[in-house]
């Protein structure tokens, strides 16, 4: 039986809304796992425009559709790629791992057979569309946390896993900054535009309640849930905002403390090493696939990228944190300093040196 990509069953469908463009998913399951991954849903219309990209989704476990698809002609019509090689490994981004997957993509459509597929759809495909977009519509795919305050200034928070990104996302954001986005930013010409997403948190008495009364889905890591922005935080989510400052941060009780500015040169090779998302998520071989193999374009996009990284340290003020944002002077005097009103000297932590992580970005 020949494989017919455009007949595949759907059971579940949803357009999802990431400000800039739009991802239609779909699944063979009536109840997929990999839509809570995302906060925000556009409306279906009949005069809606198409989807930028779609991802179809089949769950070969489904027992209706187990003897459908043969393994052998899945393999044939794969994708020759590296990606569809290490997905067929179980390899699908990073970290992230899962059974044996079947990558076939036909334009903008991808198409994946395999078992649990929650674990590609954010952890690779948004990475990878929003890459993809990014180079071809001028933007910088960026990994990185950000708010914003009343007067529309952004600030973006980059760093290293465990560098308290989050706990200072989280904090600003209570404290009366507005949610910008936790994971994805695109920017462009010294603004940026958030990527609408759920937030990862983890059980604890603050959290508890909520997981329960809103049945909140379970990451693909264990231990962690997925919530809406707007569960946590007051307020609408902003979706852009023009860039004022880079914060790196670099929590570490043992290291040097404060809070302090840093040449745009030391934070463009950071951004380039943790922010970058051909960098930090390992995408040259999807950028070269993208372009066909073509090396003038394949280059000619990296020096872009190099370029608008340049150009955006070199517009915002840039500062390295090792502070506690939970102490509430210090988080007061951080806040101001980012706020365009300085504060002077931002003290060491007057409360604990570490902090539980309790909410954090999707990854």
């Amino acid at each position: 039986m020949t494989l017919d990509l455009r007949q595949l069953p759907r059971r579940s469908s949803r357009l999802v809304d990431l400000n800039l463009l739009k991802i239609r998913i779909s699944s063979n399951l009536p109840e997929f796992d990999a839509y809570a991954y995302f906060s925000r849903f556009a409306e279906e219309a009949p005069s809606a425009e198409p989807a930028d990209h779609e991802i179809h989704c089949v769950d070969l476990d489904l027992a209706l559709d187990r003897d459908t698809f043969d393994t052998g002609e899945l393999r044939a019509r794969a994708d020759r790629t590296l990606r569809a090689k290490r997905f067929r490994a179980g390899y699908y981004l990073n970290h992230i791992f899962g059974a044996p997957a079947h990558l076939i993509t036909e334009g903008h459509r991808s198409y994946v057979f395999g078992h649990r597929l929650e674990r590609t759809v954010w952890p690779y495909f948004v990475k990878r569309i929003l890459t993809d977009f990014a180079v071809d519509h001028g933007y910088l795919h960026l990994k990185a946390g950000g708010f914003t305050f009343a007067d529309g200034s952004a600030t973006l928070l980059v760093g290293p896993n465990g560098g308290g990104k989050t706990v200072f996302l989280t904090q600003a954001c209570r404290a009366g900054a507005r949610f910008l986005t936790n994971t994805h930013v695109l920017v462009r010409d010294g603004a940026a535009f958030a990527v609408p997403s759920a937030v990862r948190i983890r059980r604890d008495p603050q959290f508890d309640d909520l997981i329960e009364r809103h049945r909140l889905t379970p990451h693909v890591e264990s231990g962690d849930y997925l919530a809406a922005p707007e569960l946590l935080f007051p307020g609408v989510p902003a979706d852009t905002g023009r860039i004022r400052n880079i914060v790196i941060t670099a929590h570490d009780p043992a290291g040097h403390r404060g809070f302090e500015p840093i040449s745009a040169d030391q934070a463009a090779l950071f951004l380039d090493q943790f922010a970058s998302a051909v960098t930090n998520y390992g995408l040259k071989d999807d950028l070269l696939v993208h372009f066909g193999g073509d090396f003038e374009k394949f280059t000619a996009a990296l020096a872009t990228t190099r370029t608008q990284l340049t150009e955006l340290v070199a517009g915002a003020r840039c500062f390295r944190a090792n502070v506690d944002m939970l102490d509430p002077g210090c988080r007061a005097e951080v806040l101001a300093e980012l706020g365009g009103e300085p504060a002077g000297k931002v003290p060491g932590p007057a409360g604990p040196a570490g902090a539980t992580r309790s909410a954090g970005p999707t990854g």
